[in-house]
């Protein structure tokens, strides 16, 4: 596969408005700048500060990462510096191409320091494909803290073809910040997946929305742990759904904790596999049993 359709997967062919940086085999391959929006590189590790002015609104800025050899281990460092009053969106993502017998391994940890006011779109997208017998691996970290009155969606898609990650996020809440993660998961063959939420409410009528809707096939094995902690008057919706397929396992360990009298948090968790009728129903229009079982499958995840 080539190094332009790996881009246009893990960012989904998405047209960068605003500032962009794209880094290829753990360097540096083409980088933009405006007058809102800086990316310097990091003079003491591998990574970039990404400063985006206050009032700063209507830009897409994109940073995805793409290995497109084996052998290729990196750690990576982003931080965001957000201003006040911002309205963006963030597209970040990883694709690793891999027909080597070697690992190729990317850790990114992205930090957020989201400023008073501002409202921002977050979209994280994995993918990993080639036919070598080396691992595709990638283990996200994302540390988010949010100023007062603060927004923040965050959507992370796993796609396909990754055999091992580790995927963690942690988040503080000052007051009225409002936090919505939507995780989708995929896993087939003997692939691990492995989902770490850590979330603490610390302000006045903050609010954290956590879905997580994922699907295992095959030998593969996911499991889902999240700590939210309610340390003010401030309201958290956990759900975790899961669909199970052939031999594989899904495990989901809840923690709520509400320490302070005004907070409110509610879990949700399902697991289990694709329900009878609806395969039932797709058959009768024709598809075959695979057919019928992707169609479903695709639906969960959008």
């Amino acid at each position: 596969m080539k190094q332009d359709e790996l881009l246009n997967i893990v960012t989904d062919n998405a047209t960068f408005s605003g500032a962009y940086n794209i880094r290829v085999n753990g360097k540096l391959f083409d980088r933009q700048t405006n007058e809102q929006v800086n990316i310097v590189s990091k003079k003491d590790n591998s990574g970039i500060d990404i400063y985006i002015k206050d009032g700063t609104v209507g830009q897409t800025i994109g940073i995805p990462v793409v290995l497109t050899s084996g052998d290729i281990t990196e750690t990576v460092l982003n931080d965001f510096h957000i201003g006040k009053n911002c309205d963006v969106t963030i597209i970040a993502g990883c694709g690793i191409e891999n027909c080597s017998s070697c690992t190729s391994q990317h850790d990114g940890i992205h930090t957020f320091y989201v400023g008073e006011n501002s409202k921002i779109k977050y979209i994280e997208r994995h993918y990993g494909h080639g036919e070598g017998s080396g691992q595709k691996v990638m283990n996200p970290e994302t540390v988010i803290n949010m100023e007062k009155n603060s927004k923040m969606e965050m959507i992370t898609t796993q796609i396909e073809g990754v055999d091992s990650t580790i995927r963690k996020t942690m988040a503080t809440l000052k007051d009225g910040a409002n936090l919505t993660i939507t995780e989708k998961v995929l896993t087939s063959g003997d692939q691990k997946a492995t989902s770490i939420f850590d979330v603490n409410l610390n302000g006045k009528n903050s609010k954290a929305k956590l879905v997580s809707r994922v699907v295992a096939k095959d030998n593969s094995h996911q499991d889902f742990f999240s700590d939210v902690k309610g340390n003010n008057d401030c309201y958290a919706h956990i759900e975790c759904d899961a669909i199970i397929v052939n031999n594989a396992k899904v495990g989901s360990t809840p923690k709520i904790v509400a320490n302070h009298p005004d907070a409110s948090l509610v879990h949700e968790a399902t697991i289990g596999k694709i329900a009878g009728e609806q395969l039932l129903k797709l058959l009768s229009l024709g598809l075959d049993e695979k057919e019928a079982e992707d169609v479903i499958i695709q639906g969960f995840l959008k």
